[in-house]
């Protein structure tokens, strides 16, 4: 399938302009993860957005908001965590909206609107990436309703998509 795919690099101003908005959502430094100057390269497909960096798709944009991927192991140590019981890891890989109860713990500070990585409670291998609906400390204190947004999950078609680069 990525052979069908059109892909192709930014320019320099595109890709410091992605950089930083990347950057500002995630309050992360792309230099460490990406090195001085990065190879970017952009393809789309079925409405997604993926940015390919030095050769790996690590970035994309979905509905106007950009995201790492799963595939984008370097960031899960710098972004907070959700942690699911083991019963909710079904309805998060079809894509469902993590929920109060079914939350075994919360690991870093978080903002509304921020992004969280949501992990199992067995091995904490990511399942998906959220945006959070509330801050870190209205979440923990929260017994029932929706803590964050499912926007990237695995098993999604972005998620195909990516087993083929």
């Amino acid at each position: 399938m990525s052979g069908a795919l059109h892909r192709h690099f930014l320019k320099e101003k595109e890709a410091r302009r992605l950089l930083a908005n990347f950057s500002q959502k995630l309050k992360v430094e792309t230099e460490p993860l990406f090195g001085p100057k990065p190879r970017i390269e952009q393809t789309e497909t079925q409405g997604i957005t993926i940015f390919i960096i030095n050769g790996k798709p690590l970035i994309a944009r979905s509905n106007e908001t950009l995201f790492p991927t799963l595939t984008f192991e370097d960031i899960f140590p710098l972004l907070p965590k959700i942690v699911v019981n083991m019963g909710a890891v079904p309805h998060i890989c079809n894509g469902a909206d993590v929920m109060a109860p079914g939350i075994v713990r919360i690991k870093g500070e978080f903002q509304e609107k921020g992004f969280i990585v949501i992990v199992d409670e067995h091995h904490e291998k990511p399942l998906a990436i959220g945006v959070a609906l509330l801050n870190s400390q209205a979440a923990k204190n929260l017994k029932h309703g929706k803590i964050a947004k499912n926007v990237h999950f695995v098993g999604d078609k972005l998620w195909n998509l990516l087993k083929s680069f």
